[in-house]
């Protein structure tokens, strides 16, 4: 089956009978009344665009009172009234809703009011019977003004953002790090070539932990600007084996 970068198949494939349901916020394709139920049902959501990278295009929307909404994009927010005006203000913005999921917002843990989110790396040597092994990971904080981590300034070393957080619960760590390695068995069965996958793991505020998503073409620059170069080495190694 060919590798797809496709946020709405990928939730599909970890949910469907999978123990990996209670990791994933709700998650629909973007339709008026798929918009409508989930502003109705959760304070906020984020519409991502289905084949979308580097936290491009991510769109962050708040139920403001009764009947109205504060959309952000990037660092830029605006105020609309009803669902219509909304969806007008996403069709202008966007060209058109195809192509764009809409999902719960998480609560993310914050490190000086920033959310901050996980990266972990699981990768498996070459035949699709290799075993699944973790082998870096790093805490992705947001820019001031921003809501997606990706436009980060540095990685963090992951115990060091709990500790950053007030987050005393060192295992949390090790927790995320086996649900990235049962998601990463549940889509390597689905795709026997996929040897990488870059995770996106939340913890909430109230210490859940979220598969946000994972990246089968993960940027690798962030690993290199960690002061432990060992797990750099064990990714390159990884990706020759």
């Amino acid at each position: 089956m060919l590798i797809k970068r496709d946020k709405w198949l990928q939730y599909r494939i970890l949910r469907k009978g999978s123990s990996l349901a209670r990791q994933l916020p709700e998650t629909q394709l973007l339709k008026k009344n798929a918009l409508s139920k989930m502003l109705h049902q959760y304070e906020s959501v984020v519409l991502k665009p289905r084949d979308g990278s580097y936290g491009r295009d991510i769109v962050f929307i708040k139920r403001n009172g009764a009947n109205a909404y504060r959309i952000q994009n990037e660092n830029n927010a605006v105020n609309v009234r009803d669902t219509d005006k909304l969806l007008k203000w996403l069709r202008k913005k966007n060209k058109g809703l195809r192509g764009y999921i809409v999902q719960r917002r998480l609560q993310l843990a914050q490190i000086q009011h920033k959310p901050f989110d996980i990266r972990i790396m699981a990768q498996r040597k070459k035949g699709s019977a290799s075993a699944w092994n973790v082998t870096g990971s790093y805490a992705k904080v947001a820019a001031k003004g921003y809501l997606v981590t990706n436009v980060t300034s540095r990685p963090i070393p992951v115990l060091e953002a709990l500790n950053l957080a007030r987050i005393e619960d060192p295992s949390l760590l090790v927790k995320a790090e086996r649900i990235a390695l049962l998601a990463a068995k549940r889509l390597g069965e689905s795709y026997p070539k996929l040897r990488q996958i870059g995770f996106d793991i939340g913890i909430d505020r109230e210490r859940r932990i979220w598969i946000i998503e994972g990246n089968y073409k993960p940027d690798l620059r962030p690993f290199r600007r960690m002061k432990d170069s060992s797990m750099h080495r064990r990714i390159l190694w990884y990706k020759k084996h």
